[in-house]
């Protein structure tokens, strides 16, 4: 494990290993050396040692020169002036953009000379050629590798860099996705059909449909926190495969955690129906609630795939399991929920997310409210 922002692990032979980086390829990819130590103050003092022969800042291997800072230069210390602030997930999320888009598009660039024009031909060339196939990347995509270019140029103005743009001179369009919705008749054959068939991984589908939760949040889910004397459910962690940091073998790895905000850490009441079928199910003191097991999880991924088996099985399309939750708002809101209480359940910041994307009134719901004017139209 690293301590946060430093890059020096412990390796399992015991040893300290501390990373920096000693060059950079045409393409702006790092290229990284080792030093190793018995302890981490030892292998920090080396590196330390290194750099400074190399000439260059312990903190970035750069340093920053009023009006004349290398904007990917910028890139890395603005994320390293983060790491301690964010989540793991956040943090690999922001390095894959600029290690993937960042570096090549603005390689051996000044700060100051990047343009609002220059930032709308990149973020165009993005949306038309961007992408491994060259096929163009998702508006959703160019938007978030553009917010962390204004965070950089805003992070620049902070260290006194003159930029000639803000980056939010560039604007990009998107359109809203459509969330598929169950309907009535196709909830009730998938509830009918997870009943009949009732698993583990079955009621937590039945689970996130009555409740909401996210499918992290049901990987992650133990019966520790399930009440059945309360009847609730404690929300407050969440399951994620992330691509590894430092020198591992492995790509990826799965991780549990603390929810994004704090905001999706909330106890959520199960209905009685959810109830009985748990006393039914033949483990419910320990381990995660999909598996029965204390170290037996299954991840997002598999549980997806598990999920579209499930509604082939049942004569129903394939769907996205985030559609669950969709379909849980909406019937809230059919039956009378209040919008305070349905955001906290979904374990929102404010109501405005859940209206504006959670939220969809069906053509019944339209009808029956437009039906309500009927009592205005009097002819006498």
């Amino acid at each position: 494990m690293s301590r946060k922002g430093e890059s020096i692990f412990k390796r399992k032979d015991g040893r300290w290993e501390a990373r920096y980086i000693k060059e950079r390829t045409p393409e702006g990819r790092a290229i990284y050396g080792y030093v190793y130590a018995k302890s981490y103050l030892e292998a920090k003092k080396k590196r330390y040692e290194v750099l400074k022969q190399l000439g260059k800042d312990s903190v970035e291997n750069k340093k920053l020169i009023k009006n004349k800072a290398i904007f990917t230069d910028l890139a890395d210390l603005w994320l390293r002036s983060l790491q301690p602030q964010i989540k793991k997930s956040t943090y690999i999320k922001y390095q894959n953009i600029i290690h993937s888009y960042i570096y090549k598009g603005f390689y051996n660039v000044n700060v100051n000379e990047i343009s609002a024009n220059q930032l709308n031909m990149f973020c165009n060339n993005l949306l038309l050629a961007g992408g491994k196939q060259h096929q163009g990347l998702s508006p959703k995509t160019v938007v978030d590798i553009l917010s962390v270019i204004r965070s950089i140029l805003s992070y620049a103005n902070l260290q006194k860099i003159e930029t000639q743009c803000t980056g939010k001179e560039v604007v990009i369009k998107q359109s809203a996705a459509k969330m598929y919705i169950f309907s009535h008749s196709e909830q009730s054959i998938l509830c009918n059909y997870l009943v009949d068939h009732l698993s583990n991984r079955n009621f937590g589908i039945l689970l996130s449909l009555f409740t909401g939760i996210r499918i992290g949040e049901l990987c992650a889910l133990r019966w520790e926190d399930v009440s059945i004397d309360e009847k609730t459910i404690y929300i407050h962690k969440t399951m994620q495969r992330l691509q590894t940091q430092g020198n591992s073998a492995k790509k990826t790895e799965v991780i549990i955690t603390s929810p994004k905000s704090s905001c999706s850490i909330r106890t959520i009441p199960i209905p009685d129906n959810l109830i009985f079928l748990i006393k039914h199910l033949s483990q419910i003191n320990h381990g995660y609630v999909l598996t029965g097991k204390d170290t037996k999880y299954v991840e997002p991924r598999t549980m997806q795939n598990h999920f579209k088996k499930i509604l082939l099985k049942a004569g129903l399309q394939p769907v996205k399991f985030h559609s669950l939750r969709h379909t849980f708002a909406t019937r809230c809101i059919e039956v009378g929920f209040d919008i305070k209480s349905l955001s906290e359940i979904l374990g929102h910041a404010n109501v405005n997310i859940t209206m504006n994307r959670y939220v969809h009134p069906t053509m019944k719901m339209k009808r029956e409210n437009m039906q309500r004017l009927s009592d205005l139209f009097i002819v006498s």
